[in-house]
């Protein structure tokens, strides 16, 4: 429980900052990214529970990264980070699950996730903001990408690349499970663009 509340307090006080950064009032973030006044006002308030969707419409509206909104400070040179000790971010109705590992720093951050996803399972997301590629390498199982409506087979060993900013939905396909990792490559934003 104190975990959840210090990312909490971590998250609020990154989404504030960004937020600042941008020269963005609550309203109008809100309207941006389809975020209710009063979710961002509990959300910088270290209360509620956005989920990972929202989490991604703040980020694409901020020009900043998931992990920028969650991360703390900086470790050190080097950071090693195990799959358990990243929570998951969405957790599908099959036990399919997405972990965002870590963030490169600097004005373009690269996400790195870990994807689990049942056959059948499938997530949707919404367009991002112009400019982001999104990469998958399957290691193991097979999965379909569908990226405005046309749909790509990627088998274990293959990786897909393409440009995110229309819908696209990641779904694991066969009779296995579908293990991926998933890069999001971001350019510079309003929030490093000075």
């Amino acid at each position: 429980m104190a975990e959840t509340d210090a990312a909490l307090r971590t998250l609020a006080r990154n989404v504030r900052t960004a937020r600042n950064r941008a020269g963005l009032s609550l309203d109008e973030l809100g309207r941006r990214a389809k975020v209710s006044k009063g979710a961002l006002v509990a959300l910088e308030k270290a209360q509620g529970n956005p989920n990972f969707a929202t989490l991604v419409r703040l980020a694409d509206t901020l020009g900043v990264s998931v992990s920028a909104l969650m991360e703390g400070p900086p470790e050190g040179r080097v950071r090693v980070v195990s799959a358990d000790a990243a929570p998951p971010l969405w957790t599908g109705s099959r036990g399919g699950e997405a972990r965002l590992m870590l963030t490169t720093s600097g004005p373009a951050p690269v996400e790195v996730w870990r994807w689990r996803l049942a056959p059948g399972e499938e997530y949707p997301s919404h367009p991002h903001q112009a400019g982001v590629v999104e990469t998958v390498s399957v290691t193991s199982g097979r999965m379909t990408l569908v990226v405005d409506g046309a749909e790509h087979p990627v088998e274990a060993g293959q990786t897909a690349a393409f440009d995110a900013d229309a819908p696209h939905t990641y779904r694991g396909a066969g009779t296995e499970t579908c293990h991926l990792i998933m890069t999001v490559h971001i350019p510079p934003g309003p929030a490093s663009a000075g």
